[in-house]
C-alpha cells in the first residue's frame, strides 16, 4: 500500500507530532524566494513525479541513498575498505570514478564518516516534528521581522503527508507563517486536510497536455489541475510557478491554455517563470543516474521576456526567476 492508498487518521495528527519521523534531505536558513520574508527551507525526501529537469534527483527517492562527489575523491580507499557489504570498489582500467553498486549498499553510513575528503555522503535524514521545530524556531526573530516563516519544499513533501500534516499543525500552533512548494499531485481528502494548517500555496504548472504531462514527469495532470481549483475554492493564497524548459512546455498553444487556467484562480498572487538551467545536471551523475536533457540550452533573456509580456497581457502579475 503506498502514500496515496493509506487512509489517514488526521483528527488529532498534530497532538502527536512527536511519534512522527520525517525524512529530510536538506535544511537552507534565509531563503527569500519560497514565500515571503526570510524563511525556513525544509526539504522532504520522495517524489512521485518524475521530471526530466529536475534540479534536485536527491529528492526522488524516498529513501536514504548515497552520493559521490567524484571531484573531491583522493582515491585513498578507506571507503572500500570499510565497506562491510562489499558495496564499494575502486574502478578498473576502463573505468572511472568510485563504483557503488547501490543494490548491496545497506546505507550504514561508514564510508561517508570516514571520507574525510567529503567525496562520499548519505543524502537524507530522519528528524522529528520537536527536532525539526528546534531548527525551526532557532531563526524565529528574522521570521517575526520580515514577515517570513517555514517552507516545506522537496521532492514532493505531500509524499510524507503524515509528519507534513503534524510539522505544518505545530508549526501553525507557534504563530509561524506556513508555506508548501507542491506539485499538487496528491490525493484531494489528503491534500484538503493539508491546506487546512497552509497559509500560502507555491506549486508548478508543468503542462497543459495530459499525454505531455506523462510523458515528461510520469504522471497526468488532471488531478493537479483540479486540485489547484480547490486550493483557490478554499480561499488560499496561491503562487503558480511554469519552469520553462525550451521545447518541451513553451510552445505559444501550451502558454495560451495555460494562461487561460490561471485565470481561474482566484486566489492567485502571481506567476513565478522559472527559466531552466543545467545547476543540477552534475548531481544526477553523482548519484548513478542519467539526466536525459543534456546539453539542452535555456532560453534567452528576450525569449522569457516575451512570455512574460504573454502573462501579464492578460492582467496576470508575473516574476521572472522565482
Amino acid at each position: 500500500m503506498n502514500w496515496r492508498e493509506k487512509v489517514l487518521d488526521f483528527d488529532h495528527i498534530g497532538e502527536r507530532g512527536e511519534d512522527f519521523r520525517g525524512l529530510v534531505f536538506d535544511i537552507q536558513k534565509f531563503a527569500i524566494h519560497d514565500g515571503g520574508g526570510i524563511r525556513t527551507l525544509v526539504f522532504l525526501k520522495g517524489c512521485p513525479l518524475q521530471c526530466h529537469w529536475c534540479s534536485n534527483p536527491e529528492s526522488l527517492s524516498a529513501k536514504p541513498e548515497v552520493i559521490f562527489v567524484s571531484n573531491n575523491c583522493i582515491a585513498c580507499n578507506k571507503c572500500v575498505d570499510i565497506c562491510a557489504a562489499g558495496a564499494l570498489r575502486q574502478p578498473d582500467a576502463t573505468q572511472s570514478g568510485l563504483i557503488i553498486d547501490r543494490n548491496l549498499c545497506t546505507l550504514c553510513g561508514q564510508c561517508a564518516k570516514f571520507c574525510y575528503a567529503g567525496a562520499i555522503n548519505i543524502i537524507g535524514r530522519y528528524l522529528s516534528v520537536p527536532e525539526l521545530m528546534k531548527i525551526i524556531e532557532r531563526d524565529r526573530k528574522f521570521y517575526d521581522q520580515s514577515n517570513g516563516g517555514v517552507t516545506f519544499s522537496g521532492g514532493e513533501p505531500t509524499a510524507q503527508p503524515e509528519f507534513l500534516l503534524a510539522a505544518l499543525a505545530e508549526a501553525r500552533r507557534r504563530g509561524i507563517h506556513t508555506a508548501i512548494e507542491t506539485s499538487s499531485f496528491v490525493a484531494r481528502d489528503i491534500f484538503v486536510s493539508i491546506l487546512q494548517n497552509v497559509d500560502l500555496v507555491l506549486t508548478d504548472i508543468k503542462h497543459m497536455d495530459d499525454a505531455e504531462h506523462k510523458r515528461l514527469t510520469g504522471v497526468s495532470n488532471q488531478l493537479i489541475l483540479d486540485n489547484l481549483l480547490t486550493i483557490s475554492r478554499l480561499g488560499i493564497p496561491l503562487r503558480i510557478r511554469l519552469p520553462l524548459i525550451p521545447g518541451l512546455n513553451d510552445s505559444a498553444q501550451n502558454l495560451e491554455e495555460t494562461a487561460d487556467f490561471v485565470q481561474q484562480l482566484k486566489t492567485l498572487q502571481s506567476l513565478d517563470i522559472l527559466p531552466y538551467h543545467r545547476l543540477g545536471e552534475m548531481k544526477w551523475r553523482q548519484l548513478g543516474m542519467e539526466y536525459q536533457l543534456s546539453g539542452l540550452a535555456p532560453n534567452t533573456e528576450l525569449e522569457v521576456d516575451r512570455i512574460g509580456r504573454l502573462f501579464t497581457e492578460r492582467g496576470i502579475t508575473v516574476s521572472i526567476g522565482g
